[in-house]
């Protein structure tokens, strides 16, 4: 993880804070850049000691994972429809290299960009394995193989997470990768197998599904990403069904043999049964996230963990030892980098003696496979569960102009909204570009509004964010284009 030390300093005031922030999670810089506060942040590794900054999600996650999707998805479409938009190709041809080359350039422009951040606004940072001495002293084993010492009036932990394994699997990121080894495969594998239905082994597994890949998804749960709305989960899985991708649901890993070649895995129900085994060039594990919180010198100053190792925090991201700090993944909430950006930006703020907030009901989640899948406020099965009544408005692509001029009209927005106020509580989307019109869902949920108002705001035509005013108009009354 990398460590820096930097000064926080509220506007127009006298008092200087010396802010220490332990960190390798994607809290991206703009917790202190952007901030009421001045000056200060630091993001770096815990992988391997890269020493690069800006976390898993810009070395290896949200932004690698963002080049590979948009790259294959651009050779999936040079090979299946641009044809019939009469652009023709004698040939179409993978370079796996020059794909890898594109990603590692994007991720390179960006720590860079990080770097250059940090010189403008005067940061400091020490890259290396940080540990806690004390409340305010962070001893850091440097990359370069030195020891220095970072004092701080607060200390901020922001150490992300790290890929959660699975018993009996060894990770050896070659024919059984994390995330991160799937991000840097040299060629495409024949057959790959990945053990998680969550958003990102469905990312993974669609880029090299494109790719040529023949993709079996294993999944314990009878669901594909259990925290999506039901409805929209289905179509999501047919869509992805129709692009090749298996699904093998309610069954568990119970062997791996990597002796051969061939990595064969045996399977069976998750309730028990008869056993089956599958074969793949490559596996991989994507069980989900663990938070990073071992190996920080936390029983040395008393900081408390739970039981998975999440370090529990009270409303101003206080831990219960005083002048010590958490955010993002290391704490309860969505691990997402977005939250951990919100909770950085709530946590200085804090420091600096004025107000933040973060609704972790109101956090957008995506799934950038294609369609996209982007999702904010509560699933229908959750206002059930809670005994709220409801209206729901639905309104398909194929009905949006947009979507069908460009020949790409599959998916749906859903908005669901109280049914005596009309108060929107949870809008879900599945089309191209979902992850950019969920954003005006997630405005109106933080500011109260009702499917009403959303429907009688003008909306441009021809453009696919006028199935969400469709939608709002079926929520409370009837759509126009269906």
């Amino acid at each position: 993880m990398a460590m820096a030390k930097a000064n926080f300093a509220r506007r127009k005031a006298t008092a200087i804070f010396n802010t220490t922030v332990v960190s390798s999670d994607a809290l991206r810089y703009s917790f202190s850049l952007s901030s009421t506060l001045s000056r200060g942040f630091a993001s770096g590794s815990d992988e391997n000691d890269r020493g690069a900054l800006g976390g898993t999600c810009l070395n290896v996650g949200c932004i690698p994972s963002k080049v590979l999707l948009h790259s294959s998805h651009m050779y999936h479409e040079a090979k299946t429809s641009f044809a019939k938009h009469g652009v023709k190709f004698d040939n179409v041809e993978i370079d796996v290299a020059a794909m890898m080359g594109q990603k590692d350039k994007a991720v390179s422009t960006l720590t860079k960009g990080i770097e250059g951040l940090f010189k403008k606004n005067k940061v400091t940072y020490v890259k290396g394995h940080g540990k806690f001495l004390s409340p305010s002293e962070v001893s850091v084993d440097t990359i370069d193989g030195d020891t220095a010492i970072v004092k701080g009036k607060n200390i901020i932990i922001a150490t992300g997470s790290d890929v959660k394994g699975l018993p009996g699997i060894t990770i050896d990121e070659k024919r059984i990768v994390s995330s991160t080894g799937a991000l840097a495969l040299t060629e495409v594998p024949k057959k790959l197998i990945v053990i998680g239905a969550g958003y990102i082994g469905l990312e993974m597994g669609s880029v090299w599904s494109r790719l040529g890949s023949e993709v079996t998804v294993v999944e314990f749960a009878p669901d594909i990403v259990p925290s999506m709305d039901g409805e929209i989960r289905k179509q999501f899985q047919r869509s992805l069904e129709k692009q090749k991708m298996k699904f093998m649901l309610k069954t568990k890993v119970v062997a791996v043999d990597t002796s051969t070649d061939i990595v064969k895995l045996t399977l069976e129900p998750s309730a028990g049964g008869d056993q089956s085994v599958l074969e793949a060039d490559v596996v991989l594990v994507s069980a989900g996230r663990s938070p990073f919180t071992s190996g920080l010198g936390l029983e040395n100053v008393g900081v408390e963990t739970d039981k998975i190792g999440r370090i529990p925090v009270d409303s101003r991201f206080s831990t219960n030892v005083k002048g010590v700090f958490a955010i993002g993944d290391v704490i309860p909430g969505p691990m997402l980098a977005h939250k951990a950006e919100e909770d950085g930006i709530a946590c200085v703020e804090f420091i600096a003696g004025k107000e933040g907030h973060v609704d972790y009901d109101k956090v957008p989640g995506v799934c950038y496979t294609h369609p996209e899948v982007a999702s904010v406020g509560k699933t229908e099965e959750q206002v059930k569960q809670l005994g709220i009544a409801y209206s729901v408005g639905k309104f398909p692509m194929l009905g949006n102009s947009r979507a069908k001029s460009i020949d790409d009209a599959e998916g749906l927005v859903k908005i669901i909204a109280e049914k005596e106020t009309d108060k929107v509580i949870g809008v879900h989307i599945m089309c191209s570009n979902a992850g950019e019109l969920i954003h005006e869902a997630a405005i109106a949920l933080n500011y109260g509004a009702s499917s009403e108002d959303i429907a009688r705001t003008c909306h441009a035509h021809p453009t696919l964010s006028e199935a969400v005013k469709e939608a709002a108009m079926a929520t409370y009354d009837k759509a126009i284009h269906i």
